[in-house]
Parts: structure tokens; C-alpha cells; sequence
């Protein structure tokens, strides 16, 4: 299954394990990594000091590529790409910003650089900023997502077209079956989120996880569209963020009404009514809670019985 990204990341399978907050510490890193993926610590939800302790934590526990997700508008970025750099971490995923900020900064370093967007716009602007590939994330995705709400069916081979270099796709992708259909679509590789948060080693509440297992078919929505898109479970939150929203309320309000610390209730203390629940539509998919080495080797099972089938046709 090598490509161009198994070879950029030097891993087995052009499979990246996505850098989410409150659910992608040392422990999935290193699983995935094991499992031969791309392993991502999420850094978005750490302070520098949690963010060393996971840093060392992943050294001990793997030899194998891990990398590490920078949201670029986190206040105390600095102290991040030192604590990066420290450790040796040879891969950046960066995200929420603009990506000539760091990429020049962090590729004079010999780290190799990966930017998340939404459209092909961006993607445009993201190689021409000097990263080495880009992951192209559809509106089925948990958490952050764009405003234009473009599938990932869609934006795949948009962004396939726009720039040359590798491309990964993510949204919506928790099976063999999505990774070769995406692939099909000119993808190199695919980053899989929701799945991997209800994996054994996610460092997400218990309570989280089986909320993903519980949540059916339509059980997500896009909420705050006006303030940061955001894809949520729909529980007693969302559903006042929805009714907020319908009667026109204000991005004050929203953000009011959001408050502090609500993703870390939600995902990593387990308030099921009250908390953020960010997870992707594939959720309705996902029925129970396993080993990254279990979901790994699943999907590249079905990804390999989809292929055989393909070529039978």
C-alpha cells in the first residue's frame, strides 16, 4: 500500500490518525503509530506543559513516526514549536490559520509540514506557503469544519486538481471501504478522526466514547456557523446553540451561551447534556468501542476486499 505519503511520513499505510482535542494524547499517538500509521498528538487542548509530558510520554512508548497537530491562532504557539522541536517531532499538522506563519519557520528545521483546509482555495495557497501536503477535510468531519459545508466527495478531487502535492483526504472516513473510495477520487491517504476517538486508547471520557457508539444515522449537526463552524452531537447544548440560532441571536450571544471549557467538559469530563460533543457523521456508523490496532487492521482488510472487488467489475 506504499505511496507518496507512506513514504513522506515513513510509515506502513497511508493512514493518519487526526490531531483531536481531548482525545488524540500519547497513548493513541503512539498506538497508531505502532499500528502503522501517522500518529498525531492533538496539542489544540494542551498547555506547553501537558504538551511536553505527552512529547516524552510518545518517545518512550514508540520508535515509530508521531506528529503533532498546531492549531496556528493557540496563544502560546512559540512555546509549542520549542517544545517540538526539543522532542525531535518530524511532522507538523497545522490548522487554523494562515500557513506561511510557521511552515518556513518549521521546514528550515527539517520537520515536514501539513496543512488542513476546507476548500481549493486554500489548498492553492497552502502549497504556494511551501507545505509538503495538504489534508483536505469534507463537511462530514467532527469538530472545526469549513463554511462552504463541501462533502468530502466533492472536495477531494477538487483539491486533487488545484495543487500537486499530496493530498489526504478526511470527513467522513472511518472504513476500508471511504479510504479506497477517496483514493479513487485522487487522494494519497486519508486522516480518520471520529473512529479513532472511540478507539480504547483515545485519552476521551469513557462516557464520550460510548456516546459515539450510541449516536445514530443524523445524530450530528453544524452548529455556530456564525462564530466557528463546529459539528456536535446533538444533545441539550446543541440543541440551545440550534434555538439560538434560529431566532437570529447574535455571535456575542453565541459565544455566551458557549462559554469556557465546554469541549473539555463534554469530550474529556464526560457532561453528556451540557458538554461539546464534536464528533463527524461517521459516528452513525461506528458501533463499538476498539483497539487501534483492531481498527487498523479492519480497515485495511476491507480496503483490500473493496480493491478485489473493484477489479472484478
Amino acid at each position: 500500500m506504499g505511496n507518496r505519503i507512506t513514504e513522506l511520513f515513513g510509515i506502513r499505510y497511508p493512514i493518519v490518525q487526526a490531531g483531536m482535542i481531548w482525545c488524540s494524547g500519547w497513548r493513541l499517538a503512539a498506538a497508531a503509530a505502532e499500528a502503522g500509521c501517522l500518529g498525531i498528538i492533538g496539542a489544540g487542548s494542551m498547555y506547553p506543559d501537558v504538551l511536553r509530558e505527552h512529547l516524552k510520554k510518545v518517545k518512550a512508548a514508540t520508535d515509530k513516526p508521531v506528529g503533532v497537530n498546531l492549531p496556528l491562532l493557540y496563544p502560546a504557539i512559540e512555546e509549542h514549536v520549542q517544545s517540538i522541536l526539543e522532542f525531535g517531532i518530524k511532522v507538523v499538522f497545522s490548522s487554523a490559520g494562515n500557513p506561511k506563519t510557521w511552515t518556513e519557520t518549521l521546514k528550515k528545521e527539517g520537520i515536514t509540514v501539513v496543512h488542513v483546509v476546507p476548500s481549493a482555495k486554500f489548498a492553492v495557497k497552502a502549497a504556494a506557503a511551501g507545505v509538503d501536503a495538504v489534508v483536505c477535510e469534507g463537511f462530514e468531519a467532527g469538530g472545526h469544519n469549513g463554511k462552504d459545508e463541501t462533502t468530502t466527495l466533492v472536495l477531494t478531487p477538487m483539491v486533487r486538481d488545484a495543487v500537486d502535492i499530496p493530498v489526504i483526504a478526511a470527513g467522513g472516513i472511518g472504513s476500508g471501504r471511504a479510504m479506497l473510495a477517496t483514493m479513487a477520487l485522487g487522494a494519497d491517504g486519508v486522516q480518520v478522526g471520529s473512529r479513532f476517538a472511540a478507539s480504547v486508547e483515545s485519552s476521551a471520557h469513557e462516557a464520550f466514547k460510548q456516546a459515539i457508539v450510541d449516536t445514530p444515522e443524523g445524530g450530528t449537526m453544524l452548529s455556530m456557523k456564525s462564530v466557528v463552524p463546529v459539528r456536535l452531537v446533538r444533545n441539550a447544548f446543541q440543541q440551545r446553540i440550534a434555538e439560538a440560532e434560529a431566532r437570529g441571536a447574535s455571535r456575542e450571544e453565541l459565544a455566551e451561551i458557549l462559554g469556557r471549557a465546554r469541549a473539555k467538559r463534554g469530550m474529556f469530563e464526560g457532561d453528556l447534556a451540557e458538554g461539546e460533543l464534536e464528533i463527524g457523521q461517521i459516528s452513525g456508523a461506528i458501533h463499538s468501542v476498539q483497539t487501534v490496532a483492531e481498527i487498523v487492521e479492519e480497515m485495511v482488510r476491507e480496503y483490500e476486499e473493496a480493491r478485489k472487488g473493484l477489479h472484478a467489475l
